[in-house]
């Protein structure tokens, strides 16, 4: 049986250009530090203007929820043989505590699981240490919910489509 091939495969390993195609991820300075057959860690370093506790400096509740998502998506996305589009179905957050305010929000997402329609996906988001995560999340993503432009694959490769300015 031949190795399976994954669509993003090129784009596996450290520093990989994951985050910058999407105007969202590029605001709050989101990276990724590292993507691998199904599964990703991003980091959102801390920013003032992402806190939503000035009393006790916490970020923003929303903030951790898109790291998480944006994780669950990526990971997908490394799991897939061909690029088809996602959309998140259901995702469910347990907050264990807030994040410690100063700090860098790390997430991790693993897709452990990738059917005809449908693609299952867990983490943490956590600051050091993976096992000591403030948050953690379950979620599913649908496949192929709606058209995906070629053009989309063509930017993560780092080419421009034919015609474009």
């Amino acid at each position: 049986m031949a190795d399976k091939h994954y669509v993003l495969q090129g784009m596996f390993g450290d520093n990989p250009p994951l985050t910058e195609h999407t105007p969202h991820c590029c605001d709050l300075g989101m990276v990724a530090l590292h993507a691998g057959p199904g599964e990703v860690t991003l980091r959102v370093p801390f920013d003032a203007r992402l806190v939503g506790d000035p009393t006790r400096g916490v970020v923003f509740g929303g903030l951790i929820t898109t790291l998480l998502d944006h994780a669950g998506g990526v990971a997908v996305m490394c799991s897939l043989e061909d690029l088809r589009s996602i959309a998140t179905i259901d995702l469910r957050i347990d907050y264990m505590r807030p994040a410690t305010p100063g700090r860098d929000l790390l997430g991790h997402a693993c897709c452990y699981r990738v059917t005809k329609n449908v693609a299952f996906v867990r983490g943490a988001a956590y600051h050091d240490d993976r096992d000591d995560p403030f948050a953690t999340f379950l979620s599913t993503y649908m496949l192929g919910a709606n058209f995906f432009p070629p053009s989309v694959l063509e930017t993560l490769e780092g080419r421009v489509p034919e015609g474009t300015p």
